[in-house]
């Protein structure tokens, strides 16, 4: 579902070259549920950034969904991302002067689905929050916004779910109820997941761990 060949980022200044990730090849399969782990600074979103076609390497190639990313130009892989992959963010991304439910119906109105608000309200309710759906994101607390977030990120029903620190802004009851609503959905949809994380518990119950440390990808376990 994803590969990475000699895959690398670095920037440019007036004082060098800040090598930010070294050359990374891996494949992540089909179904697989990836975490990218490592101390903060060790590149794991920058990583992410690339695999999912958000960000372009400075070095290598990239497949996602069968398609060839470093191919691409910025339009063809915003098309990929819009038909192939869902997003989780820490910080929800959602849009505050739309509902709830315009929130999560929005990916599926952008590709032109006729029944995107029946599909969006159906997510909700799958999620918990049926009750919810005419609620803007001010008005909801921080673990309602992110199962609004997963909501959106499953309703296309993507082939790749891509998470950076999806319970990072969370409490631990509530961050608790994301996971359990994050891997019950990806279970049911057989997504590929590759989440970037600090949490021990979400890093513990993947297929396999991506060590990064200082750009350098260390192990795969």
């Amino acid at each position: 579902m994803i590969r990475a060949q000699g895959v690398a980022k670095w920037v440019t200044s007036p004082q060098g070259r800040l090598d930010i990730l070294q050359p990374v090849d891996l494949a992540i399969a089909r179904g697989e549920r990836c975490a990218i782990v490592g101390p903060s600074g060790s590149g794991k979103t920058t990583l992410l950034a690339l695999l999912a076609g958000l960000d372009v390497p400075s070095a290598g190639r990239l497949w996602l969904a069968d398609q060839e990313l470093t191919a691409l130009d910025e339009d063809a892989r915003a098309a990929l991302r819009r038909e192939q992959v869902g997003f989780v963010f820490q910080n929800f991304q959602l849009l505050g002067n739309l509902s709830a439910l315009d929130n999560v119906a929005l990916p599926l109105e952008l590709r032109g689905e006729r029944d995107a608000r029946e599909r969006a309200r159906d997510m909700l309710e799958r999620v918990g929050l049926a009750q919810r759906a005419r609620h803007y994101p001010p008005t909801l607390s921080g673990g309602e916004q992110q199962r609004v977030a997963l909501a959106r990120a499953f309703v296309g029903q993507p082939r790749v779910l891509f998470a950076d620190e999806p319970t990072g802004s969370l409490d631990r009851a509530s961050a608790q109820a994301v996971l359990e609503l994050m891997f019950d959905l990806n279970r049911a949809a057989g997504t590929t997941l590759v989440v970037v994380t600090h949490d021990e518990a979400l890093a513990a119950r993947v297929d396999r761990r991506l060590a990064l440390d200082a750009g350098r990808l260390t192990e795969h376990v």
